[in-house]
C-alpha cells in the first residue's frame, strides 16, 4: 500500500531527543527551542518567532493578540481546516466565510471588501497548498479599513510571495509542524510576529499569563501572574525532533519539489486533453510542494477515482468539506455572498501521495494508476 503521507524523518531526530533528555531540560523553551527560534527568525527574516504546541494554538494566539471579542467579525475562506475558524470562535467573534478563487483555492481577494461591515476586525488569509494568497491586495484592503491580517500559513513553511516568506507579511503568521506537514515535530507550530510591540504580550500569553520570559532573560528578579494566558509552548523534546529537520530544510524542500514536478509533467497530457485540472502557481508565488492535487470533473468522478486508486494500493484523500456547510459552521458563522466556487471546487479536488523521500517506484505507480483510470 502506498501511504498518502509519511512523516518526515532525517535520521538525527532520536539523537537530538536523547540530548534533550540527557540535559534534564525537556520542558518548553530549552536549548533546542532556542535553536529553532533563531533559525526560523533568521531564515524568514521575522523579528520574532515563538514555537507553539500546534498550528491551531498559533492561530489562537494570533486572534487573542488581535484583541478580537464578542460581536467582532473576521473574514476567512470556508475552504480551510476547522482550526482557522475555531480560533475566531474561541474569542467570541463571528467567522464570515467568503468565496475562493478556483485557480489557487485561496480566498478571493476581489470579494473581501464586499464582506466588510462596521464589525469587521480582521482578515484571515489561508495559503492553501503552500501557495500564497494575493497579499498586496489583502494588505491594501486591510490598511484602508483598519483591519488586522492573520496569515494561516500552516502549509506554507518555505513558500514565498514576491520574495517574502509566508507568515511574515501580515500582522501575525501561523505555521504548523504537524506530522502531515513538510517539517514536523509530531504536534507543534509557530507564531510569527511582525510588530515588536506585540512581543511581550505574546510571551505572557504563551507562558500561562506570567512574565516568566523576561525573568529568564534576567530583566526582572522574579516572575508573577500579570495577564490572561495559557500554556502554548511545546516540550523541548518536540523542538529537538524539529531541529533535525530544520538543519536539512533545503534538502527536504528540494526532495518534495522533485516529486511535485514529476507529477506535474506526467499529468500535462491529461490536462491538455481536458481529463483533469492541475494546480496553478501564480508568477509571484514560490511554493513548497506541500501537496499535489488534481481536480476531476465532479464529485461522482472523484469518488470513483479515489476508489480506483485504492484498488491499486494507493491512498488518496479529498480536502476539505467547506466549513460553512458543517454543523459548527452553520452555528457559529455565516457565508457572505454567493458560493460560486467553494463547494463545487472542493467536490472535485483530490490529493495524491507526496512526502519526503517518497520512492521513485511509488511515484511511478501513482502516475501509471492515474493514467489507467482515464483509459478505463
Amino acid at each position: 500500500m502506498i501511504s498518502f503521507n509519511v512523516p518526515p524523518f532525517t535520521g538525527k531526530e532520536l539523537e537530538y531527543v536523547k540530548q534533550a533528555v540527557d540535559n534534564h531540560k525537556i520542558c518548553g523553551d530549552g536549548p533546542f527551542s532556542k535553536k529553532c527560534h533563531a533559525w526560523l527568525e533568521e531564515r524568514f527574516h521575522s523579528q520574532k518567532v515563538l514555537l507553539t504546541t500546534s498550528g491551531t494554538t498559533a492561530l489562537e494566539m494570533a486572534t487573542l493578540l488581535s484583541n478580537l471579542k464578542k460581536g467582532d467579525e473576521v473574514i476567512l475562506p470556508s475552504f480551510t481546516f476547522s482550526s482557522t475558524a475555531t480560533s475566531v470562535v474561541l474569542t467570541g467573534a463571528t467567522p464570515v466565510f467568503s468565496d475562493i478563487r478556483p485557480d489557487t483555492m485561496n480566498l478571493d481577494e476581489k470579494r473581501i471588501e464586499d464582506a466588510i461591515t462596521p464589525r469587521t476586525r480582521a482578515i484571515m488569509a489561508v495559503h492553501y497548498a503552500g501557495v500564497a494568497c494575493e497579499m498586496d491586495t489583502i494588505l491594501d484592503i486591510a490598511d484602508r479599513h483598519g483591519l488586522m491580517v492573520i496569515e494561516d500559513a500552516a502549509q506554507g513553511v518555505m513558500s514565498t510571495y514576491k520574495g517574502k516568506a509566508l507568515g511574515t507579511i501580515g500582522n501575525f503568521g501561523c505555521f504548523s509542524f504537524h506530522e502531515t506537514k513538510n517539517y514536523s515535530m509530531g504536534e507543534g507550530g509557530a507564531l510569527l510576529i511582525r510588530d515588536p510591540k506585540d512581543n511581550e504580550k505574546a510571551e505572557i500569553l504563551r507562558e500561562k499569563g506570567t512574565n516568566r520570559s523576561v525573568f529568564l532573560r534576567g530583566q526582572v528578579d522574579k516572575y508573577t501572574w500579570v495577564d490572561y494566558g495559557s500554556s502554548y509552548l511545546p516540550s523541548d523534546m518536540n523542538a529537538a525532533y524539529l531541529w533535525a529537520q530544520l538543519e536539512m530544510a533545503d534538502a527536504i524542500n528540494e526532495n518534495r519539489l522533485r516529486t511535485w514536478n514529476r507529477y506535474h509533467e506526467s499529468f500535462r497530457d491529461l490536462a491538455e486533453a481536458g481529463r483533469l485540472e492541475l494546480p496553478v502557481i501564480p508568477a509571484e508565488c514560490v511554493h513548497n510542494a506541500h501537496m499535489y492535487y488534481v481536480k476531476l470533473k465532479d464529485l461522482e468522478e472523484r469518488t470513483a477515482f479515489i476508489s480506483f486508486l485504492k484498488s491499486r494500493g494507493i491512498l488518496s484523500v479529498f480536502h476539505y468539506v467547506p466549513l460553512h456547510s458543517a454543523p459548527a459552521g452553520e452555528r457559529f458563522g455565516r457565508f457572505h455572498g454567493e458560493d460560486r466556487y467553494t463547494t463545487s471546487e472542493s467536490n472535485r479536488l483530490v490529493r495524491l501521495p507526496l512526502y519526503y523521500n517518497m520512492a521513485e517506484k511509488d511515484t511511478t505507480a501513482v502516475i501509471e494508476a492515474v493514467h489507467d483510470f482515464f483509459k478505463k
